[in-house]
């Protein structure tokens, strides 16, 4: 999302002109709106910005904003693609194919288990580093999130962590960084996606991880790619 506010906000207008080949005025609020259009001759311009979060059942846990825009170069179907009414997603009853939680009645509480639940706290590692390096301990805290909040965006250049204890227990809680497969899961990926290449050799982790950080998170590429389809077949 920063090719909205980068080089003055003038990058993006470079990118609506390179499409449409002809002068794009800046907006009257000086800021490009998370969601808009470019009507004119040809082609039809639509762009919006997603954010990863919200998308997919169950939902990833990842903040990741990032900006998606369609050309439509056949007809006035750019928006329509981008802004579809309705969910996509049916609702997870088993864990069997995504090999996550299911949301059934049978589950208990922790109390009723008599274990503990972990809770787990994502965080900033950049803040966390740099309050690190000067010492300051409250900008350190500072770093560590709710445990509602979504994990950070998953970055090529870094392996995101998080930390998690006990309930109340804070001198045992640890602080891990994310695995290669809880990172697929955080792109709505299929577990595994990445570990082999085409030859079938393994990939080092390190390739892993920046594959994933350079990657789209899978629902939303879905969501556009059927909008894309329906334009294409009248939604057959």
């Amino acid at each position: 999302m920063g090719a909205f506010s980068s080089n003055d906000r003038l990058d993006f207008r470079a990118v609506l002109q390179s499409f449409t080949n002809t002068e794009i005025p800046m907006p009257d609020s000086g800021r490009w709106a998370n969601a808009g259009m470019v009507r004119g001759r040809q082609p039809d311009i639509a762009w919006r910005l997603f954010d990863a979060q919200y998308w997919g059942k169950p939902r990833l846990e990842q903040r990741r904003r990032r900006i998606f825009l369609i050309s439509d170069f056949g007809g006035q179907r750019a928006a329509k693609i981008l802004c579809q009414p309705g969910s996509m997603y049916e609702d997870t009853e088993t864990c069997r194919a995504s090999r996550m939680s299911a949301a059934g009645e049978d589950r208990i509480s922790a109390y009723e288990t008599g274990r503990q639940v972990p809770v787990i706290h994502p965080f900033q590692n950049r803040r966390m580093r740099g309050n690190a390096k000067k010492g300051n301990q409250a900008g350190f805290l500072g770093s560590f999130g709710k445990p509602t909040d979504p994990f950070p965006t998953l970055l090529a250049g870094d392996v995101t962590m998080f930390s998690l204890w006990n309930c109340n227990d804070y001198e045992n809680g640890v602080i891990r960084y994310l695995t290669p497969l809880e990172s697929e899961r955080l792109m709505g990926l299929p577990e595994g996606w990445t570990k082999y290449g085409v030859d079938g050799n393994r990939i080092a982790d390190g390739s892993r991880y920046k594959a994933l950080g350079n990657a789209i998170a899978l629902p939303c590429a879905e969501y556009i790619i059927k909008g894309i389809a329906d334009a294409l077949t009248g939604g057959k």
